[in-house]
């Protein structure tokens, strides 16, 4: 069997295993394990299986992950989330769809202290979605836009995805996470947009407030800020530190999750059971991550022992004066895998694969990053398996159908081909941030 079949061979294998609800880790260093039985034997494949475990998880880059998702614990936990909503509702409850708009920003700012999609919507859906319902905001944009705000995390830093994909891309990460940062802008701005937009145009889908209230909120503006800015200078001091270089991804998110409990005892929202229920959440979140990221690396070491690279690299020779159509095969890949798998899932699955393509054109690998995070995060939205939808419809119960969440995500992923098409055709909202680092 050619490198080529055994390639595609292997992937069908992975993707069965999935839709039997096999572990994504186990289905990956499986079929990993059954390629180097196949090509070498049994004793090669156990040395594999024996010594990737502790291999992958001695990598010091890794210890960046259990630092951000211990921070972004924390401020879940603490109530910080809460703050963050309660601040920007004050600042624009008074514009059209201002609850909207103010669930947007906030978990705009709380993406940036989290690094989980799924933990930032989760947090959201409980505090902003009953406050829209009441304030008789319709259902599908209510929710809609807490699916979508949470999928923010995984642009602005820190972000677990872009650290995983700078390991397995051999990627700065540092580099990966500035470049995150005008895309994730670009995103929150253009659906503040749309949001203002749909609103002005249809008052009933966000009934506006009273000139009283809004007199109320305006005088409690400068006074909401008092909460919050504790985290908006952590949030800063994490970016401005990586940006000039001072501390690492690891120190960046160790200082953070010490920062952000200091933080969380000051405002008296942080106790000792909600902290334990913080390192709780952490190391569970760590391990799964880890054991994907495990089998992710047994299927790497395969793919390269199969000859995929050199295969590849043959292979799209002729397409090297237009690389745009690679960019384009590879966006329908990810639309595709992004409505039946797990983020995580489809970054370790096809890295492996895509990378090397896109290495052998002298692609930027940092704006290529940028793409596969936000296919990614489009896949967290798409029917059938939309995660952020699955998440919001935990949190809201049977007050709000399904299908009614998956309709209020249709206008934010209509607002995510504008945004691709913008990234794609110019690379240097990616490059231009990382680019101006020392």
């Amino acid at each position: 069997m050619g490198p080529l079949s055994l390639t595609l061979t292997s992937l069908a294998a992975i993707l069965g295993l999935i839709a039997l609800r096999v572990p994504i880790g186990v289905a990956l260093g499986g079929v990993a394990f059954g390629g180097f039985c196949y090509l070498r034997n049994a004793q090669v494949a156990l040395g594999v299986l024996r010594e990737t475990p502790f291999v992958f998880a001695a990598s010091w880059d890794l210890s960046a992950v259990p630092m951000f998702l211990l921070m972004g614990a924390i401020v879940t936990n603490s109530g910080i989330s809460a703050m963050l909503f309660r601040a920007a509702r004050v600042w624009f409850a008074g514009l059209p769809g201002g609850l909207a708009v103010a669930t947007n920003m906030a978990g705009a700012g709380f993406a940036a202290a989290c690094g989980s999609s799924m933990a930032a919507a989760a947090a959201m859906a409980r505090l902003a979605v009953p406050e829209m319902v009441k304030h008789g905001y319709d259902k599908a944009l209510a929710a809609g836009v807490v699916a979508s705000a949470g999928t923010l995390a995984a642009l602005i830093p820190p972000s677990i995805l872009f650290v995983l994909y700078g390991i397995f891309a051999e990627v700065s990460i540092v580099k990966l996470l500035i470049a995150g940062i005008i895309p994730g802008l670009l995103t929150a701005g253009i659906y503040t947009v749309m949001i203002l937009a749909r609103c002005r145009y249809d008052p009933t889908l966000a009934p506006p407030v009273s000139a009283a209230e809004r007199e109320t909120l305006r005088r409690e503006r400068w006074k909401s800020l008092k909460q919050i800015w504790p985290l908006l200078l952590l949030i800063l001091g994490i970016i401005g530190g990586l940006y000039g270089g001072y501390v690492t991804p690891t120190e960046a998110g160790a200082g953070g999750a010490f920062l952000a409990m200091i933080i969380g005892i000051a405002l008296r929202e942080l106790n000792f059971a909600k902290f334990v229920a913080a390192m709780k959440d952490a190391m569970v979140t760590t391990a799964q991550i880890f054991f994907v990221g495990m089998g992710a690396v047994m299927y790497t070491k395969f793919l390269a022992l199969a000859g995929i690279s050199a295969l590849f690299a043959d292979m799209i020779g002729s397409w090297a004066l237009n690389p745009v159509l690679l960019v384009a095969a590879v966006s329908v890949v990810y639309l595709i895998l992004g409505m039946f798998l797990d983020p995580l899932g489809i970054m370790l699955i096809t890295i492996p694969v895509f990378v090397p393509m896109f290495a052998a054109l002298k692609v930027d690998l940092v704006w290529f990053g940028v793409i596969v995070v936000k296919y990614v995060e489009i896949g967290m939205l798409t029917p059938p398996v939309g995660f952020n939808v699955y998440v919001v419809k935990n949190a809201v119960a049977d007050s709000i159908p399904l299908e009614t969440i998956f309709r209020g995500c249709l206008w934010f992923l209509g607002c995510e081909v504008i945004i691709m098409l913008l990234l794609i055709a110019f690379p240097q909202l990616s490059l231009w941030l990382p680019g101006t680092m020392g």
